[in-house]
């Protein structure tokens, strides 16, 4: 079973890949993978950007609507059920979907795993077995982007623009938002603490995970994540949420 998974996973999405990266290497002017890795993140982004816009909204909209999710937790602590009901009431009141966030990162998921596998095997070890017949076979690529970086190899600098650029665009998506207080009751806004650890804990654990994997893929995730913050910014500045109106059910 595991065999026939693995097999249907270098099929649909390794295969591809590399074929993708060897033919965008033939064709590019001077050959460099810098640039290859650059145009295949931006034809990546195209087809996620649909489901990505979806999901800068979703987040935008989930974290401006926080304090009026701290009121129900606070107004209904001592009744679950009700909690529960109420907050999908206000999800659904405000047209919002709080699970359609987690698909763009489904659907990234594979990619990344063959993007690895790509840059690990495909260019660490020159493994070009899996090549279309119509995909001329190189023979090697040059693994030197812009002259000067190994992309087969760890690049401590990548993995350090790669922390930096997370932040800011987790930072981006952090709406200010009120403090919801309530006397007498000690619940505190956990998902506002949660907000800020993850703002400083994800660029740190991508600076710890990119320092040792090969630059090609770090290279990746830091054009993926200037994309999605660019993204960001135009689809917010777009359309601007409108103010949440508070909801009383007395």
């Amino acid at each position: 079973m595991w065999s026939f998974i693995v097999s249907i996973f270098t099929i649909i999405c390794y295969q591809p890949l590399l074929n993708l990266l060897v033919w965008t290497y033939n064709i590019i002017p001077g050959h460099d993978i810098g640039l290859v890795i650059i145009l295949i993140t931006l034809l990546i982004k195209i087809i996620l950007y649909i489901p990505s816009r979806s999901t800068i909204k979703t987040q935008k909209a989930m974290a401006e609507l926080q304090p009026k999710l701290n009121e129900i937790k606070i107004k209904y602590k001592d009744d679950k059920e009700k909690q529960a009901v109420e907050t999908m009431k206000l999800y659904k009141e405000h047209k919002i979907n709080p699970f359609s966030s987690c698909l763009p990162l489904l659907i990234q998921l594979p990619f990344l795993i063959a993007i690895y596998q790509v840059f690990s095997l495909g260019l660490r070890n020159g493994s070009l077995d899996l090549l279309y017949p119509f995909v001329t076979n190189p023979g090697h690529i040059n693994n030197l982007a812009f002259g000067f970086l190994d992309m087969a190899k760890p690049q401590f600098i990548l993995a350090i623009l790669a922390g930096a650029a997370q932040f800011w665009q987790t930072k981006m998506m952090t709406a200010k938002r009120p403090e919801v207080k309530s006397k007498g009751s000690e619940d505190e806004d956990m998902a506002a603490i949660m907000s800020r650890q993850m703002t400083v804990m994800m660029p740190i654990m991508t600076i710890v995970i990119g320092w040792s994997l090969p630059a090609g893929l770090v290279f990746y995730w830091l054009l993926l994540t200037v994309f999605t913050g660019l993204q960001q910014l135009v689809t917010l500045k777009k359309k601007k949420e409108l103010p949440v109106e508070v909801i009383d059910n007395r």
